[in-house]
């Protein structure tokens, strides 16, 4: 049995607020209550402990594809990315073949089965071609609720998203058979108007993918599909914090009109992401990622990020100057609530996995646990 470890004079932001000079008690793989007499001692020094990062939308890292590598290549992904803080991680595919997805997924089924990543987010094909981005228009197709359920049914219980344009034909019948086995639904890469978002809503859309990318945008006769989705409460955004996605003003008015309670920090992270520049392949497109900017060879549309989720807590506080604790909803409490499992991730509390992320003063990462074990120690003087 594991020692039992207590984290020591920490900034500790618990769901009720920042704790100075607080602890963060280790049982075994689980956060506890109580520390017996003989515990080990950590004394971090005044950093900050926040919970590990939950990424619900992230293609890949290390040099390495989720949306269409070997089981060993997400695997060195889901690494990279642990080194990162992101110590839950649900694996994003990117538009194909019907049949190619549906043997990917069966893959990712059993990663997910084993507990390395937290489900699979299906991004195309039945996303609108005129707000493709970086996915090949050729495999685009309408949302057929038969078609959605193949890849439902291949991911063997471990679908957890899946990203529609619900505007196009079948849409919106693909959106209520998502929400009748539990799966997200989520609008994006969409052309909908403002009223047919609306709808997508009520039939049971609950999520904004990368928000105010690869959607028209607001406009003030046409309030499209941004303002649908900022306004309802039932809806959580997704929001790519890395400076190149997003202007921060456009960051500032979805936390003013959404609230911390429904923003999502993503990554969208594709193989470049903690690996550097140079030529990759996004399912079947060509990227050219430079100065850690990923655009597509042809047409240079932007093709995912490098981003990891400790850069994206960094530049929200230090850049976008949110509070901590709204930063820790977003990138944390959030996400683990939309994937049905705040139970066991997204906070510290007792009974809770032991997942958490050591920040320095400046908020850069020095230390990462996930289920009570290190991942990077913290160097501490």
């Amino acid at each position: 049995m594991a020692p039992t470890k207590v984290l020591t004079g920490a900034r500790v932001v618990l769901p009720t607020g920042t704790v100075d000079d607080g602890r963060v008690i280790i049982e075994g793989t689980r956060i506890a209550d109580t520390a017996p007499e003989r515990a080990e001692t950590v004394d971090l020094g005044g950093h900050w402990v926040v919970p590990g990062f939950v990424d619900l939308h992230n293609h890949g890292g290390g040099g390495a594809s989720f949306a269409g590598g070997t089981a060993e290549d997400v695997l060195k992904g889901v690494h990279t990315h642990r080194l990162h803080g992101t110590t839950t991680v649900v694996a994003s595919a990117v538009t194909g073949d019907l049949d190619f997805l549906a043997r990917h997924a069966g893959m990712l089924a059993e990663l997910a089965q084993q507990g390395e990543i937290a489900g699979i987010h299906f991004e195309g094909p039945f996303i609108s071609p005129c707000r493709k981005g970086a996915h090949d228009e050729g495999l685009l197709r309408d949302p057929d609720p038969a078609e959605v359920r193949k890849l439902v049914d291949a991911a063997h219980g471990h679908a957890r998203m899946m990203t529609l344009a619900t505007e196009l034909p079948g849409g919106l019948d693909s959106v209520r058979l998502l929400a009748e086995h539990g799966v997200i639904a989520a609008v994006g890469h969409t052309d909908a108007t403002y009223e047919q978002t609306l709808q997508a809503i009520d039939a049971g859309a609950t999520v904004a993918t990368h928000l105010f990318n690869a959607m028209p945008p607001l406009g003030h006769r046409s309030p499209g599909p941004i303002t649908a989705l900022l306004e309802d409460e039932r809806v959580t955004v997704e929001l790519i914090n890395d400076g190149t996605h997003l202007h921060p003003a456009a960051l500032q008015l979805a936390f003013h009109h959404a609230g911390a309670g429904r923003v999502a920090f993503i990554t969208d992270a594709m193989d470049a992401a903690g690996f550097g520049d140079g030529r990759y392949m996004l399912g079947p497109l060509e990227v050219e990622v430079a100065d850690g900017v990923a655009r597509l060879v042809e047409g240079g549309s932007i093709a995912g990020s490098t981003l990891t989720l400790d850069r994206a807590f960094k530049r929200a506080v230090t850049v976008d100057g949110l509070p901590v604790e709204d930063v820790v909803r977003a990138i944390s409490a959030n996400p683990a609530r939309l994937l049905g499992r705040d139970d066991r991730i997204g906070s510290l509390e007792p009974g809770k996995d032991a997942d958490l992320v050591v920040l320095d003063a400046g908020f850069d990462l020095v230390g990462v646990m996930r289920r009570g074990a290190w991942v990077v120690r913290p160097e501490l003087g």
